[in-house]
């Protein structure tokens, strides 16, 4: 099954519909990060933040640090703001569970909303997003990942 990444973002973008005038767009590195700035171009936000989970993953120990760590980036104040916070792939939760105590360390928002490309199921955590533009259940040994090459934006699917 061949996923089209720039499709699902047109369609979450239609699914949001106007954000209002105190929301803020923040992406979870890195697919969440790409999507952000593609979903902030259609819902004609010209600037998005971008979290980075490494430091709050309760796996940390485990995975240690990627290699391709990235920093939080976020221009703007969060205190009273609305956040969308953006994602490629929820699947357990834990990763939104970290994005959200990095972003509680960045401020206050006034309300946090998730929204997602692809919700494959699998749930560890009660964690849901309100805007997801395609549902599709995956078995835990499958694995979905967002890459991008050429500022092309593709999924593909693996065995774990």
């Amino acid at each position: 099954m061949q996923l089209d990444a720039e499709s699902l973002i047109t369609l979450l973008a239609t699914k949001i519909g106007v954000l209002p005038d105190n929301t803020e767009i923040i992406g979870i590195h890195t697919g969440g990060a790409w999507v952000a700035e593609r979903l902030g171009q259609k819902l004609m936000r010209h600037q998005f933040g971008t979290v980075a989970t490494t430091l709050h993953r309760d796996d940390f120990t485990h995975r240690g640090l990627h290699p391709q760590t990235r920093s939080t980036g976020i221009p703007f104040s969060v205190d009273g703001k609305h956040i969308l916070l953006v994602d490629d792939v929820l699947q357990t939760g834990r990763t939104i569970r970290a994005a959200m105590n990095e972003l509680f360390d960045f401020g206050r928002p006034q309300s946090v909303t998730l929204a997602v490309l692809i919700d494959r199921g699998g749930r560890e955590l009660p964690i849901e997003a309100t805007h997801v533009a395609m549902v599709m259940p995956l078995a835990a040994s499958q694995r979905l990942s967002l890459t991008q090459e050429n500022d092309q934006l593709r999924f593909t699917m693996s065995e774990s």
